[in-house]
């Protein structure tokens, strides 16, 4: 095995795929052979991988759904991170942990930073930050990253289901008074392999602890979707109208944040890493989207 493995759960899910795309060095694990659910799969995965360094890039992310199902979103955002850091810890193996913006209740009214009160407004939040704390309770050389909005050109996300939708549409209906970073799944990709050939050769105690990693600048969901459809428009495709709506007008099962923007400024100064602007992001995943899929 290479001294050099990095060991990435997370399966077919987006920011798993960007990474195992970006490196030859990673090692990507999914279910059914790698489950939290089962956890006996955990550590027979990390021996069998011998890693020098894991990304955890599993986690339950249905909002809503956690909301009544919160017994399996604990399983996958805590219990299964707690096991894995155990196992990085007695084996001396850093650890990179995602979570979310989704710790914070969005009230704050400027860009959190890592020392902000947290304050989760649902299921999900809460187990993500249950995670977090068992990460770094663990003993394990560990580094929390928080990232937000995430897209890419595969898997489930909101890029992907605009242009499925504006494909059936004429009009839109989008909330435009909740603001965050739409991160695209290969810059965050990125940022994370750069902090893993920061950590590898040696581990330094200023390494650790919780960093926000998101794209460059903000939007509301509103003026996400308005981008995809730009990049759309360039690409011949026909767009919706596409109309803002107060978060009032759309009730979902879980509340969200009204301002969830992070501050990345720590990562910048600890990795000398900051990732593209939201807008480029957005429009890569989209040329990938219609190069694949030819939406």
């Amino acid at each position: 095995m290479s001294d050099r493995r990095i060991l990435v759960t997370g399966g077919a899910g987006q920011l798993a795929s960007a990474l195992a795309a970006a490196s030859p060095s990673v090692v990507r694990v999914g279910r059914p052979a790698f489950d939290f659910d089962v956890p006996e799969t955990i550590g027979r995965l990390f021996h069998d991988a011998k890693p020098a360094l894991v990304v955890n890039a599993a986690a339950y992310t249905a909002v809503d759904a956690a909301e009544t199902d919160a017994d399996a979103a604990y399983r996958a955002n805590r219990d299964g991170p707690a096991a894995l850091a155990a196992l990085c810890a007695a084996a001396n193996v850093p650890m990179i942990h995602v979570s979310t913006d989704y710790v914070f209740d969005g009230s704050k009214g400027s860009p959190y930073t890592e020392t902000d009160p947290v304050s989760p407004p649902g299921v999900y939040g809460a187990s993500k930050l249950a995670g977090e704390q068992a990460v770094l309770a663990s003993g394990a050389k560990a580094i929390i990253v928080r990232t937000s909005w995430v897209h890419a050109h595969t898997g489930k996300n909101f890029v992907r289901t605009m242009l499925a939708v504006g494909k059936t549409r004429d009009r839109l209906t989008v909330v435009a008074d909740q603001r965050g970073c739409p991160t695209s799944a290969a810059d965050l990709a990125d940022a994370i392999l750069t902090i893993a050939a920061r950590v590898m050769p040696g581990w330094d105690d200023r390494f650790g602890g919780v960093f926000h990693a998101a794209g460059t600048g903000d939007t509301t969901w509103h003026g996400l979707a308005t981008a995809v459809f730009e990049d759309a428009a360039a690409q011949g495709l026909s767009i919706p109208r596409v109309d803002p709506i107060a978060t009032a007008d759309w009730p979902t099962p879980a509340r969200r944040p009204a301002d969830s923007r992070l501050d990345c400024g720590k990562l910048a100064v600890a990795f000398g890493v900051r990732l593209p602007h939201w807008r480029d992001g957005v429009r890569r995943t989209t040329a990938a989207i219609f190069a694949a899929d030819g939406v």
